[in-house]
């Protein structure tokens, strides 16, 4: 199993969800969640497990689970 580290800035509140990959590296993710009550996070974690077909457990905010920047630890 590997696992990557993947910095990510979030943008809440999006009329669509998705997850792409910027050219110096990070990735922006846009989802339809309001960054209340860990929801925003909650779809973060399932739109990157959909995207790298892995497991929702084995996506973990290891930073910025209160902020728009995050480093997530992805196990694929």
């Amino acid at each position: 199993m590997t696992t990557i580290t993947l910095r990510i800035k979030v943008k809440p509140g999006s009329r669509v969800a998705s997850l792409e990959q910027r050219i110096d590296g990070t990735w922006q993710a846009k989802v339809k969640a309001p960054p209340v009550d860990g929801k925003a996070n909650a779809e973060l974690v399932e739109l990157i497990a959909e995207h790298f077909k892995c497991r929702k457990s084995g996506v973990l905010i290891r930073s910025g689970a209160s902020g728009r920047d995050k480093l997530v630890k992805v196990e694929v």
